[in-house]
């Protein structure tokens, strides 16, 4: 898993609330155990249209958002079904870092344990960050894990809060098993004694 630490990017505005797992990465597209190719299938009704060409209205598939890594969403994104392919999706497209005022709990656990960062905001700010979309139309944000802060081009910056084991995992680009993995000489220790 790649590490995050810090992240600059260019922020893909989706203002959808209730984003649900089926919308993000359709169930055909769950075969698979592999994430390579998952990235065509992410929000594959809304990106492409009837006849298979790309929806020219749609957030990803807009010139100015190419390259983005940070999404910013409606309200309870990623809700529904528990499908870890939804942040496989996500990332393969290249999206690192999700903003929002909620998250469904599994969504946010598979995303953590992946290397996608949720970020929870409140109402008024995910408004702001959505007018700034609005008006500027690429808007660059500066992510700071250890800072646990979010600072916008007009000089502000707002705090967001996880949890301390998925913020070490996340700068180390450990999950959980590579963390323990990690400390392997002090639980053979442990089993010998």
């Amino acid at each position: 898993m790649q590490s995050f630490t810090t992240l600059t990017s260019k922020m893909i505005p989706l203002a959808q609330n209730d984003v649900d797992t089926d919308q993000i990465i359709p169930a055909r597209y769950l075969k698979v155990t592999d994430k390579s190719g998952l990235a065509d299938a992410l929000f594959f009704a809304w990106r492409y249209l009837p006849d298979g060409s790309p929806n020219p209205d749609f957030p990803l598939n807009k010139a100015e958002y190419q390259g983005g890594q940070i999404l910013l969403a409606g309200d309870n994104f990623g809700c529904g079904s528990s499908r870890e392919h939804a942040p496989w999706a996500l990332m393969g497209w290249g999206v690192r870092a999700v903003i929002s005022t909620s998250f469904a709990d599994i969504f946010q656990n598979n995303s953590l344990k992946n290397g996608l960062l949720p970020i929870v905001v409140d109402a008024a700010m995910q408004q702001k960050l959505f007018e700034m979309a609005e008006e500027m139309r690429t808007v660059d944000l500066s992510i700071d894990l250890e800072a646990q802060r979010v600072s916008l081009p007009d000089g502000s910056s707002f705090t967001f809060p996880i949890d301390g084991f998925n913020k070490l995992c996340l700068l180390n680009g450990v999950d959980s098993l590579g963390y323990l993995l990690k400390h392997e000489d002090k639980i053979s220790a442990y089993e010998n004694a």
